[in-house]
């Protein structure tokens, strides 16, 4: 199985990223336009982490997404479920610390770290409410969350336009350049029907976390959400 489905059975999911894991990095810098890299550092900033902090960084595929947040003094976990993105990763980034690990059932302990973050994985979820109230448990209080996600812009002409894009043009740079474009159809499938920020912001209160805020980025098509423990 190539290509998950919207329903997300996570093992399809899981076989969906290991069969894109050797040129996942290569493929977000082309369907991002090279923003991958700046919102990469965005999200390590709003941590607010300080040197010698546990941060866990879930859904982070390769690494790349702990690279910057290491790069803060932090001590980044790098956690997937997905072993085949976990074994690219551990290839490029030895410096790192790799864990194979469910959203929905994380391998730690209550209040394990000082904050968690997870960059384009929740929407790829199963139940977005149970991943949310398990970093929830996993974060000491006081700690923060940080959330990048796909988005759309709010206003015309902006949102056809983003419609367009994710319909049109990224199943076509797939077909180009991905090692599997089965897989990234499923991507801009999901994007499609994905909450709001403000639906998104309401689930993260209600999963257990406080002074929920977002803002969004590139136009709308991303978004930044950020809360405390």
């Amino acid at each position: 199985m190539s290509r998950a489905n919207l329903d997300r059975k996570p093992r399809e999911v899981a076989q969906m990223f290991d069969a894109v894991a050797d040129r996942y990095d290569r493929m977000n810098a082309v369907m991002t336009m090279g923003q991958e890299r700046r919102w990469r550092g965005i999200v390590a900033r709003e941590l607010r982490v300080h040197r010698g902090d546990r941060v866990l960084d879930l859904a982070a595929g390769t690494g790349a997404s702990s690279v910057p947040i290491e790069a803060l003094g932090a001590r980044p976990v790098a956690c997937d479920f997905s072993l085949g993105m976990l074994s690219v990763g551990r290839d490029r980034h030895r410096q790192l610390n790799f864990v194979a690990g469910d959203a929905l059932r994380l391998p730690f302990s209550d209040s394990a770290f000082d904050a968690v973050t997870i960059s384009f994985g929740l929407r790829n979820v199963a139940d977005v409410d149970v991943a949310l109230r398990e970093m929830a448990r996993v974060t000491r209080s006081g700690g923060r969350l940080v959330i990048l996600e796909t988005s759309a812009p709010l206003r015309q002409p902006l949102k056809a336009g983003h419609k367009l894009y994710v319909d049109r043009v990224m199943p076509r740079l797939a077909k180009v350049a991905a090692s599997n474009d089965e897989a990234y159809e499923y991507l801009a499938e999901s994007v499609g029907e994905w909450p709001s920020p403000a639906e998104l912001a309401d689930r993260i209160t209600h999963a257990g976390w406080s002074k929920v805020g977002w803002r969004q980025l590139l136009l709308g098509a991303v978004a930044l959400h950020s809360a405390t423990r």
